[in-house]
Formats: C-alpha cells, sequence, structure tokens
C-alpha cells in the first residue's frame, strides 16, 4: 500500500473539514441509525412480556419469577449500511482557477461523507483511483477509521495521473457489498468510460456521481493566446482564446457533460454538481441525510 505524506496543512485541513460539519450538524438530531426489528443486537431495548414466536433464550428469568409472567428482553438490532466513496486522484484534479484545487474540494467532499457516515453509525470504505485503483480501505467505522481516510484524501500521492473512470467501476463491481451505496467523487474529465461497467455498478448499488468542475471548465473567458500544460500528460499547447474563437470551446465543454448526463441518466445515476468556487457543505450534508434517512 502506498502511503500519504501527512503534512501540517493537511492535518489542518481534516480539523477543519470536522470543525465545519460538526457546527452545521450541531443543535439536530442526526438519528442512531438503528432499527426497531426485534433480534439478538447488542444494544438491550426493553422487557416486555413473552409472545408467541419469540425465542426462548431470550426469557427474563428473574424477572419473570418477580412478577409472575413469563417476560423477555427485547434488543434493538443496529443497522449496518455501506457506503463507499470511490475518490479520483488524478492530475485533472490538481487543477484551480482560484486558490482551492479541486483536489481539495474533491477531498472535502469525501471527508464530509465519511464523517456524517460514521456519525450516523454506519460503515465507510474507501477507493482512490486516477489511471488505476491504486487504494482501497475496507468499510469500517469509528473515529480512527475515518481519520485515516481522510487523510489519505487530502495526502495521497497518486502514482499515475490519468483519469480513468472504469477502474473505479470495476473496483466496485468485484466487491458486491450489499445494501450498500456508491459514491464516485471526480471531475469527470474522462471520455472513455465504459458504459457496460456503469451498467453493472448501477445494478448492484445506488450509485451517485458528484461531479466537481472548476468554474473555467464550464466557460473560459477571452483571453487571447495562453500557453496551458496538461496536467495528466504533461502536453504544452498555445490555447487560442480570443472571442472568436471560444464559442467552439463553449459548445466542446457543454457537449461533453450532456453526454455525460446522457449516459448517467440511461443507467439510474444520480449527478449532482459541486462547483469549487462557492460554499457546498451544508448542501452535502442535506442530501445526504435524505439519502440515507438520518
Amino acid at each position: 500500500m502506498r502511503k500519504s505524506f501527512i503534512t501540517e496543512d493537511v492535518l489542518r485541513k481534516i480539523k477543519q473539514v470536522e470543525i465545519h460539519t460538526r457546527r452545521l450538524l450541531r443543535g439536530t438530531l442526526m438519528g442512531d441509525a438503528r432499527s426497531a426489528q426485534k433480534g439478538s443486537g447488542l444494544d438491550f431495548d426493553q422487557i416486555r412480556e413473552y409472545q408467541h414466536g419469540d425465542d426462548i433464550r431470550f426469557i427474563d428469568w428473574k424477572s419473570s419469577a418477580r412478577l409472575d409472567s413469563v417476560l423477555v428482553k427485547q434488543y434493538i438490532e443496529e443497522r449496518s449500511r455501506v457506503v463507499l466513496l470511490a475518490v479520483d486522484v488524478s492530475g485533472s484534479s490538481f487543477f484551480g482557477s482560484t486558490d482551492t484545487l479541486k483536489h481539495d474540494i474533491i477531498a472535502q467532499i469525501a471527508s464530509v461523507l465519511a464523517f456524517m457516515t460514521n456519525t450516523g453509525k454506519d460503515l465507510v470504505g474507501l477507493i482512490l483511483f486516477a489511471q488505476d485503483v491504486e487504494l482501497y480501505i475496507p468499510p469500517g467505522r469509528g473515529r480512527a477509521h475515518v481519520h485515516t481516510i481522510m487523510e489519505h484524501v487530502f495526502g495521497y500521492k497518486p502514482v499515475k495521473k490519468t483519469t480513468n473512470i472504469t477502474s473505479a467501476l470495476k473496483k466496485l463491481a468485484q466487491l458486491k457489498r450489499r445494501d450498500a451505496i456508491a459514491f464516485i467523487i471526480s471531475d469527470f474529465i474522462d471520455d472513455t468510460i465504459d458504459d457496460s461497467y456503469l451498467s453493472l455498478v448501477s445494478n448492484l448499488y445506488e450509485c451517485i456521481a458528484l461531479r466537481c468542475l472548476d468554474r473555467r471548465e464550464h466557460e473560459l473567458p477571452a483571453a487571447g493566446f495562453i500557453p496551458v500544460e496538461d496536467p495528466e500528460t504533461g502536453e504544452h499547447v498555445l490555447l487560442d482564446m480570443r472571442k472568436h474563437k471560444l464559442a467552439g470551446i463553449k459548445h466542446f465543454l457543454k457537449e461533453r457533460i450532456e453526454k455525460q448526463n446522457q449516459l448517467f441518466r440511461r443507467r439510474g445515476v444520480r449527478v449532482v454538481d459541486l462547483p469549487n468556487h462557492e460554499s457546498f457543505i451544508g448542501d452535502l450534508i442535506r442530501f445526504f441525510r435524505r439519502r440515507m434517512q438520518y
């Protein structure tokens, strides 16, 4: 396993996410993420009268003798849903037209989802991918587990830089976790998404695509000729951004998003756009709570 390089800056970002998320959740009831099913779970609920069909192993003999009635202990079964976070760490995520890179926004999104999943007592796992899947952390819970996920999404240094969404889809398809929700968090700058794997994953899980694009990847300003470097291939080109050329660029960017939306819609994948130039955590928390029914 390739380890993240944890710096003071990474630890500061993790702390900021925790503080911000806790502040937004303060004063609201997250719920205890348990179902009121009768069973042999770890959490005791109540003592009640015996009913036909109850397991005799749960009879409370002392209480029954004291009250001269057959009584049983009832427990609450803990609900253990699984949230799988497939997070893009490719080169294109390290772009930003502001002080905040897409990488940081993507890491914040994954961290908030991991934090809230743990608060809801569910399990959360992590997949980091670029050209290939570079890291997998199996689903778990607990503060230490969530901190490990946060450290990796903020501090991991990818081996390869190109984006390959299909690699994440293949990994999700291999896991076959029951009762799971899969979040794919990426800028989705990839024209080679394998429809067959997307179809398979969308049938296995409730699948949600969280798309994070910089505002300049929606619309570019007229700026004449500017030198640019492809963050994934390292290729240098001179981009013609004169006013009369922008219409073609805008059409290309818009068409790519529309094609993706059609693909996701056809496979029943919900797409949520989270831009990197405005606050999004509050909206993300509300969306996640509705999905998870916390």
